[in-house]
């Protein structure tokens, strides 16, 4: 019982971590897409990926605690499941806001959740080797 009260807690601090996160992601996103006016996908990218960055640090730092002496497999294996949770994030962007014709910003935050679920499972399990 212990075990899942922490899950749920790790679970609540990566949300926490995801929300500094995703103010990095739509901020970097905004600036190049709106103000630069890059290509929305690429523009998507860095923010996704400067976002990653932040949350793979205080995620190890806060939410999961870790000690793992091993940071550059630590990071990278971050990094590789935020990348595939791009690849998840554009393709929902696409479909929702190319394809259905929802608003881009809306579209964006629809698949932020749904790629938060897949970041912490696969973080939880693989990253950061379900820290309990």
């Amino acid at each position: 019982m212990n075990s899942w009260w922490t899950i749920i807690i790790r679970l609540i601090k990566f949300g926490v971590v995801g929300c500094s996160g995703m103010i990095i992601d739509f901020g970097v996103t905004w600036l190049c897409k709106e103000k630069l006016k890059w290509n929305k996908y690429l523009s998507n990218s860095l923010g996704f990926v400067l976002a990653a960055t932040n949350n793979y640090i205080w995620n190890r730092l806060w939410t999961f605690q870790s000690q793992d002496s091993q940071v550059v497999r630590e990071y990278s294996s971050f990094l590789i499941i935020s990348i595939i949770g791009l690849g998840l994030n554009n393709l929902i962007i696409y479909l929702l806001h190319d394809k259905l014709h929802l608003h881009f910003y809306l579209s964006k935050l629809i698949a932020i959740g749904c790629v938060t679920l897949w970041n912490f499972g696969m973080n939880y399990w693989i990253t950061f080797r379900g820290i309990v």
